[in-house]
């Protein structure tokens, strides 16, 4: 006798959902992401990539190994001496993140690593660092992805093929309820501890997990 799976439905996984279509937007999956079953939970690629400029100053420090984490805010980070191998970070809003020293790996909403150079900083000289925003489009919520899309943001209510081009498809994107267990995840989010991080985590978007 030949045995037939029922595979997930369109949609199967929501409880309830805000009127008037309200809990839903067309999304983008960007190309490569495969095949994205109905019911994945999506992260947005918010950030995109980071570059430093020349010191401004004095001194002649370089910087290098430019990175961004998912905290990271798109704008420009300024990265200012307070003393020849010390500085301070301040964000695209104004506030002071954290202090760091030449010659030590940083590592915050940004990473970097400053290398003192012939001529020693004096007290205000600074970098320029500047995060520009992601694609904008929505894959599935990997475990370690530091554009931000880790961080989950949507569920698609239909199955898409976005292995060679980018599709468009309808999401829940806020005041909604969900079946938790009718959700399908990254396969970096691998375990129970993984999953149950990425539902908690959708709360911060109106999506709660019954």
């Amino acid at each position: 006798m030949t045995v037939l799976t029922e595979g997930r439905h369109p949609g199967e996984f929501i409880v309830s959902e805000a009127n008037r279509s309200r809990s839903r937007d067309n999304i983008t999956i960007a190309s490569g992401s495969g095949i994205v079953k109905a019911g994945t939970v999506l992260g947005l690629l918010r950030l995109g990539a980071a570059s430093a400029a020349a010191v401004v100053g004095t001194g002649n420090p370089t910087i290098s190994a430019v990175t961004v984490t998912s905290k990271a805010k798109t704008g420009v980070y300024r990265v200012e001496f307070t003393a020849a191998t010390k500085f301070d970070v301040i964000d695209p809003d104004g506030f002071k993140i954290k202090s760091g020293s030449t010659g030590a790996a940083y590592s915050d909403d940004i990473g970097f690593t400053i290398t003192a150079g012939g001529t020693p900083a004096v007290a205000g000289d600074y970098f320029l660092i500047t995060v520009d925003a992601g694609a904008g489009t929505y894959v599935p919520a990997a475990n370690t992805a530091t554009d931000g899309s880790d961080i989950p943001a949507a569920i698609n209510i239909y199955e898409v093929d976005a292995t060679d081009a980018a599709m468009k498809v309808a999401a829940i994107t806020r005041d909604a309820e969900v079946n938790g267990a009718e959700l399908e995840f990254h396969s970096s989010v691998d375990d129970n501890t993984k999953k149950n991080a990425k539902k908690a985590a959708l709360k911060d978007v109106g999506i709660i997990c019954r």
